[in-house]
């Protein structure tokens, strides 16, 4: 889990050893006008302390860009992060491992899978994603960046055989219902990497087709779907035209037609309004005799 880790402002610091490098120096100067026997001694001892009292002081200097972590290691152990942009002053001696925090956004490869029908389709989705735990995206999986990678694979894969294409029943969601889909897949995305401290912030299906194999037969398919489901428009409004056609004629009388006749009429208006091509008209012109 991450945790804070101690900092100083790094400019006070540093104008710190510069003070404490002044100091050494006049120090230096007086230690000149002893006795050279002594002088060489003290010298060797202020050169040992102003030289680890350097290295500790430098060794703690850590610069954070904005969304960016640093993540501080002590002699292996986890002592914090930094996430504050600027100039800092930390444990000194420690490993600082840069870690960015930026939303990032990764698509998957094209892949080709069986939806719950059992048709080949391919998909792909695009994943959109940030790092909001340094600590575990460090130290909880090898590489956050291919864990993120293989979990997005594996859920589009697992979304792919949860539903079917198309569905056949309204009740029943299929991959082609983008916002519901794109929320579950997001969903279990999130589940997933959460392990790795990585937040998921949005996922979509970019890419959605049948596999080539059977694409044509599949177009096939949906375009007698859509010619029955036309023809089935134009039979009822046809038969509600021809119910009308006969009250009008009933109710202002302009002929009375028997039972047969009826039968006739409904036909030939069938005929004209379902066809698909238009009426040719027949002129009755009587019996020729020769």
């Amino acid at each position: 889990m991450e945790r804070r880790a101690f900092r100083l402002p790094g400019f006070l610091v540093l104008l710190v050893v510069l003070l404490l490098g002044i100091g050494a120096g006049k120090l230096a100067v007086d230690l000149a006008q002893l006795p050279e026997q002594e002088v060489s001694l003290r010298l060797g001892g202020l050169v040992v302390v102003s030289s680890l009292l350097f290295v500790v002081f430098v060794s703690g200097f850590a610069v954070v860009n904005p969304n960016e972590a640093r993540v501080l290691q002590f002699f292996g152990r986890y002592v914090g992060s930094l996430r504050t942009a600027g100039f800092h002053w930390t444990v000194p001696f420690s490993t600082k491992r840069r870690l960015s925090l930026r939303v990032r956004n990764f698509e998957t490869a094209r892949l080709k899978v069986s939806d719950f029908d059992g048709n080949p389709v391919e998909i792909a989705a695009v994943v959109v994603w940030r790092v909001v735990d340094s600590a575990k995206a460090m130290f909880a999986v090898d590489d956050h960046i291919e864990y993120v990678a293989v979990q997005a694979e594996t859920a589009v894969r697992h979304l792919a055989t949860s539903y079917p294409y198309e569905s056949h029943d309204s009740a029943r969601p299929s991959l082609r219902d983008g916002a519901q889909v794109s929320e579950e897949l997001t969903g279990e995305l999130r589940e997933r990497v959460e392990l790795a401290g990585v937040e998921v912030i949005e996922s979509r299906i970019t890419h959605l087709a049948y596999a080539p194999e059977i694409a044509q037969a599949m177009l096939a398919r949906q375009q007698a779907s859509a010619i029955v489901a036309a023809r089935s428009t134009i039979v009822d409004g046809a038969v509600g035209m021809v119910h009308m056609a006969l009250a009008r004629l009933r109710e202002e009388g302009v002929v009375e037609l028997d039972e047969e006749r009826k039968a006739q009429m409904v036909s030939n208006l069938l005929v004209v309004l379902c066809g698909d091509r238009a009426a040719q008209p027949v002129v009755n012109a009587g019996t020729l005799y020769g």
